[in-house]
């Protein structure tokens, strides 16, 4: 009889072991297809929240180098003018911080090297920046025609300018 009893016993303590969950029935194993599309909703919704919030990022970058490149050229500008006592004409532009003029009035110096490094100056884009002496608002104009290319646009193909940096936006 003790042997009986202790084999029921065994059996007792199996069926609590199911009740409370120590074995897991087959059929609950894993997740339910809804579960699955439930998260995959839930990561396509934060996709597209994070993608929407970054997507004018690329643009902001290229007018943030546009800025960047009009210091540097600016500097340069200022170096010329400070050697040859009058900024480059708008005939001669921005090559002539490259390479020495060609053109009146041709500086009687030159430094090795010139005054910018890399060529004549494009903006990120791939185009020349413009340059105009006297400038509209200023001693003298430089801009980018943006993404396009051409003269005006708007958002990525606006035209940007040297004293747009100093304007409240």
């Amino acid at each position: 009889m003790e042997g009986i009893e202790g084999i029921e016993g065994i059996e007792g303590i199996e069926r609590n072991m199911y009740s409370i969950g120590f074995y897991k029935k087959k059929y609950q194993s894993g997740f339910s297809l809804i579960e699955i599309m439930v998260v995959l909703v839930i990561i396509g919704i934060l996709a597209a929240t994070v993608a929407g919030q970054f997507g004018g990022e690329p643009h902001r970058a290229r007018v943030n180098a546009v800025f960047q490149d009009m210091n540097t050229i600016e500097i340069a500008l200022e170096r010329y003018r400070l050697n040859h006592k009058k900024l480059p004409t708008s005939e001669q532009g921005l090559l002539a911080l490259v390479e020495k003029p060609s053109i009146e009035p041709i500086p009687r110096s030159w430094p090795e090297g010139g005054y910018l490094k890399g060529g004549e100056p494009k903006d990120p884009w791939g185009n020349p920046y413009i340059y105009l002496v006297p400038g509209e608002k200023g001693e003298y104009d430089l801009y980018s025609y943006g993404a396009d290319g051409v003269s005006g646009g708007v958002e990525e193909d606006a035209d940007i300018y040297n004293w747009q940096r100093f304007e409240d936006k």
